[in-house]
């Protein structure tokens, strides 16, 4: 199954807060916030949601195909992706603009106060799908994650257009994009991805219902962080897929990217939608015991071992054969 991730390309810059968030925010001086937090520790990673997806399905021996835009200074991060099994040949590079940024700071409840440069990204929306399907021998699937937001509607337009399945997955882009954005995105998909608070927001600017999305979409998988994923189909009833077993709690930035690289991994492989999930909460509770979205190491005895831990012997057996 050949699969395609369009989306940003990033470098993350990490930083701990020895704090809590909560303690500093004065709720009657809100409209006034103005704070500064003394961090610790900075950690340059590689990220963006499109190359961390594609990082961990390449650590499942896929060959996923990277869809996004970036600046000259890709190459370094260009060479580590090729590493480690994504097809890079369809980055568009900007003669422009830097690589996208991500700040991002984390308190000792995990919460997180982070900004994105958009840099070389603005101009994702430039590039085609079809041509690449065509290099590739076609696509079976393109997830179509945060991006330019004018990107993420060509791209879903042109997968209607030409009939090729796709997941939206709109996540931190939901903020910026208005409900005709939104509907655009979504109407279609083959799966729509999202943790619950996206889910609510989707809903409110769209102004369709649960159940109206549902008859626009195929399948609508919501994480819940700590309780795992819930998967919805229309007229059937919703599985609930608890989260799998963590061990040291280290950083949770890239653990919705790790679990859509163990859903789409599983969903290739021909697993049933709640084994998927199950793959995409061992593959996340790995990311989360990493410090950084991409520095995470998966094998396959330590995913059959974490998938029986946390879910059974019967399922890691099932999953063990594609690893």
């Amino acid at each position: 199954m050949r699969i395609a991730v369009a989306g940003s390309i990033a470098t993350d810059h990490l930083m701990t807060f020895q704090g809590r968030f909560s303690e500093q925010i004065i709720p009657d001086q809100i409209q006034q916030l103005s704070l500064s937090f003394l961090i610790d520790e900075l950690d340059v990673r590689r990220g963006g949601v499109a190359a961390n997806i594609c990082f961990g399905m390449g650590g499942f021996g896929l060959t996923p195909v990277l869809v996004g835009a970036a600046g000259t200074d890709f190459e370094e991060y260009r060479s580590w992706l090729d590493r480690h099994g994504v097809d890079t040949s369809a980055v568009h590079i900007s003669e422009l603009r830097h690589t996208a940024r991500f700040i991002c700071t984390t308190d000792l409840d995990q919460n997180q106060i982070a900004s994105f440069y958009a840099g070389a990204m603005a101009e994702a929306r430039n590039i085609e799908l079809q041509p690449i399907a065509d290099r590739v021998g076609g696509l079976d699937l393109v997830l179509i994650g945060a991006d330019d937001p004018a990107a993420m509607v060509r791209h879903s337009e042109e997968c209607r257009s030409r009939s090729i399945p796709f997941a939206a997955d709109p996540s931190q882009q939901l903020a910026r994009m208005d409900g005709e954005q939104v509907r655009s995105l979504i109407e279609g998909a083959a799966f729509l991805f999202s943790n619950e608070y996206e889910k609510a927001l989707a809903e409110q600017k769209t102004g369709w219902s649960d159940e109206e999305i549902l008859e626009l979409v195929g399948t609508r998988v919501t994480t819940l962080g700590a309780k795992g994923a819930r998967i919805d189909r229309e007229g059937e009833p919703s599985v609930h897929v608890p989260s799998a077993a963590v061990g040291e709690l280290v950083d949770p930035t890239g653990m919705g990217d790790a679990f859509r690289a163990g859903f789409l991994a599983a969903h290739s492989w021909g697993l049933p939608l709640e084994r998927a999930a199950q793959v995409g909460n061992a593959t996340a509770a790995h990311c989360l015991e990493a410090d950084g979205p991409q520095e995470y190491s998966l094998t396959g005895a330590s995913l059959t071992e974490r998938l029986e831990r946390s879910y059974g012997s019967e399922v890691a057996a099932e999953v063990a054969p594609f690893v």
